[in-house]
């Protein structure tokens, strides 16, 4: 099908500084700030790409291996909440001891050069017991996430207290903090009151008190000394947004659990995969878009788009991988500067002293693995290598991308989710050159394999045709009127993915034919060839080999195997078998063996011994758990419920849902060399009833039961410096 869109009227946007309130400078001289459109760095446009990290749910022995992984992963701001119940769970008692080290944990983002956004509440949710409130506030004389006094006294103090952590760490001191969250969501959403059995209707208030209760926070904060170049707040929903003093950020979920905390369900649709125009002042509502300001007058950036998503108790599925780069493709097609991702890195909720559990009640007790990019335990998910292509990109055409205007096809605006047939594109442009977005994937839903589509788009000079198939579930972005190093890129069917030395690489989305038109001649290229036209070399990759890409200080490499760089060593991290690292030569050699690593790692079958209903122990073997990275049991079982037992301590939980669950065993080994682990399934039931007694006796029975370990390994993960083998 041909579609049509006319880029001959195409007004350029007009850019101003948004002043002070959203600018700050270091003692060496560099700056932050922002204009209407876009972040800036010492006065040029940066493309900022956030990634959501809690440190407290991280052990502090994978924060710099955490931290690593999402900057080779293209994150170059790290954002975290700051939960108030995991540091005063004891009014006037402030715990930032182990996982609890934010002082320590800024110290490693600094090491890695890695700008950090604080999300400090006083509500946070994510999920958190109370949504991050201690339970002690409930018995204060006052209303929470209020304009009370006595309230915001104890804001005050929680405030202060993180700012000893935070101080010498700002980004006026030289250090990593440019950014501050005030408040959460606020008069949009809330969180259930976990003192409660969890099955009432009691929530946490989402507030009433407006506009002067969010200046009253961010007043509180720079009294206390947090001052930051910028603050941000949640905009979507209608959420209470201070735009004059605070950055809004927009976000979006299409897995959203939530809708079935009371009920299972049929999870319908979503319209987040629908091209948006959010940087447009005649467009001021939009699906999960309605500022209460002119669109234009501030960047359209996020903070919370859908980087995985956790099972709650009544909706479990297993996360389609293509579901998260697709939604960084729309947001980017739809005007978004500013990518950000909740979660980036799972993790796993530390316990409390008064609360052993800090999670609500709807998922997991420990895990929050989130099924991110980064997993619980570092795991590298097929998501990671999907963003990093769109992390690469938007780094590559950086100071022009953030300048170009999004254009829509007017089909787009009456499209529904469930409407498959349309094809679903958008445009961004400035002059003669800019880039086609397409995205063929819908959550919930099962898109066809395209074929023959046809996209013209008419320049003030010339028109450009794009013609293309593309695979069910893929997105691609297609550059045009792109100059690559004295050679002009006309149009591609190909995604461009980064730029060393003189050769371009490319990413050939699934079902496409890659086609390059450099100065009016067309060039065919499939995954793996290379080709030279005017000293520029343009190298294809395939969408799998692309998982596989990466690039660090110059050079170019394949593995398929996380290949990470910490600023000095290149390493590989292997949990089995062995690595081979490719590196680019040139266009006659092409990719190169470099090294070939034999890790000497292989997963060993876990043995078990059945103790009871559901119940299972497990012996590590002699040595399996100390000398590595770390380790792990994995798991897999038939069931509701797993839980994971080291002596008394509950050290991980999974909800069932068909995958495979990870558990770290390496930080109990003292304890687990000396007693098995115990793993506890609760049962899948059926026709299940609760008869009372006279005496207020309960008893469930049920017609049938099922709980049964299928599976289990332990797992070694190790690092494994890369060394270029003599030739």
């Amino acid at each position: 099908m041909t579609y049509q869109l006319d880029l001959t009227k195409i007004t350029e946007k007009v850019l101003y500084p948004l002043g002070e309130k959203f600018s700050g400078s270091s003692p060496d001289g560099r700056r932050i700030g922002f204009t209407n459109y876009y972040m800036t760095v010492d006065g040029k446009p940066f493309f900022g790409v956030s990634g959501e990290m809690h440190f407290c749910r991280v052990s502090p022995d994978q924060w710099e291996d955490a931290v690593v992984k999402m900057k080779c992963g293209g994150v170059n701001i790290l954002s975290t909440y700051v939960f108030w119940n995991v540091h005063e769970e004891e009014e006037g008692v402030f715990r930032f001891d182990g996982c609890r080290d934010l002082r320590g944990f800024l110290e490693i983002c600094e090491k890695h050069q890695m700008m950090v956004i604080m999300r400090i509440g006083p509500f946070d949710h994510g999920e958190m017991r109370n949504g991050g409130l201690p339970d002690w506030l409930y018995g204060k004389p006052y209303d929470v996430r209020e304009n009370d006094p006595g309230f915001l006294a104890a804001v005050r103090r929680f405030f202060r207290a993180l700012h000893r952590q935070m101080d010498g760490h700002y980004f006026s001191q030289g250090g990593c903090i440019v950014g501050t969250q005030i408040e959460n969501e606020y008069q949009h959403s809330c969180a259930p009151w976990e003192m409660t059995a969890g099955v009432s209707n009691e929530w946490i208030t989402s507030g009433h008190s407006g506009l002067d209760y969010m200046l009253a926070l961010k007043k509180i904060m720079a009294e206390e000394g947090i001052a930051t170049p910028f603050y941000t707040a949640t905009a979507w929903g209608g959420a209470v947004t201070p735009v004059e003093e605070a950055l809004p950020l927009w976000g979006g979920y299409a897995y959203q659990p939530w809708l079935f905390y009371s009920k299972p369900g049929i999870h319908p649709a979503t319209p987040e995969y629908i091209y948006r125009d959010n940087h447009n002042s005649a467009v001021t509502k939009e699906y999960n878009f309605e500022p209460a300001y002119d669109p234009e007058s501030r960047p359209y950036a996020c903070c919370e788009m859908m980087g995985g998503m956790i099972c709650s108790y009544k909706y479990r599925f297993q996360l389609d991988m293509r579901a998260i780069d697709a939604l960084a493709n729309t947001k980017l097609g739809s005007g978004c500067n500013l990518l950000g991702y909740y979660m980036y890195k799972g993790g796993t909720t530390p316990t409390g002293q008064r609360a052993p559990y800090l999670n609500e009640g709807q998922i997991p007790k420990r895990s929050y693995d989130y099924q991110a990019a980064i997993g619980e335990f570092g795991q590298i998910r097929e998501s990671y290598g999907r963003l990093r292509a769109i992390h690469s990109f938007c780094q590559l055409f950086s100071g022009f991308f953030e300048q170009t205007k999004a254009v829509l096809p007017e089909h787009l605006k009456a499209l529904q989710p469930e409407d498959l047939e349309p094809l679903r594109f958008s445009v961004r442009v400035k002059g003669s050159s800019g880039f086609l977005f397409v995205n063929n994937f819908q959550d919930h839903m099962n898109m066809r394999d395209r074929h023959g589509d046809e996209v013209r788009l008419t320049l003030p000079k010339k028109e450009i045709v794009f013609r293309f198939d593309i695979a069910a579930g893929e997105n691609a972005i297609l550059p045009f009127g792109i100059d690559l190093g004295g050679v002009m890129l006309d149009w591609a069917t190909a995604q461009p993915l980064a730029h060393e030395g003189n050769t371009w690489f490319f990413l050939a989305p699934e079902g496409m034919a890659s086609v390059y038109c450099i100065d009016g001649e067309e060039f065919r290229a499939t995954a793996g060839e290379c080709f030279t036209v005017g000293g520029q070399v343009i190298m294809t990759l395939s969408r799998k080999d692309s998982l596989g890409f990466w690039a660090y200080e110059g050079n170019a490499y394949l593995c398929d195997h996380p290949l990470l760089w910490d600023g000095k060593h290149l390493k590989v991290e292997l949990e089995s078998g062995s690595a081979e690292v490719l590196k680019w030569s040139d266009a006659a050699k092409g990719f190169k063996p470099m090294a070939r690593i034999e890790s000497g790692l292989a997963p060993m079958a876990a043995s078990w011994k059945q103790v009871g209903t559901g119940r299972y122990a497990l012996s590590a073997p002699a040595g399996v758990l100390r000398g590595h990275k770390q380790a792990l049991l994995r798991v897999k079982y038939r069931g509701d419920i797993g839980h994971a037992f080291a002596g008394n301590e509950l050290i991980s939980d999974n909800f069932c849902n068909g995958a495979a669950w990870d558990i770290r065993v390496d930080c109990y080994a003292d304890m687990l060399e000396k007693q098995p682990l115990v793993l506890y399934l609760t049962p899948i039931k059926k026709n299940v009833t609760v008869d009372a007694s006279a005496m207020a006796g309960l008893q469930e029975r049920a017609d049938t039961e099922a709980a049964e370990l299928l599976e289990a390994e332990w797992v070694q993960v190790d690092d494994f410096t890369v060394r270029e083998e003599e030739k």
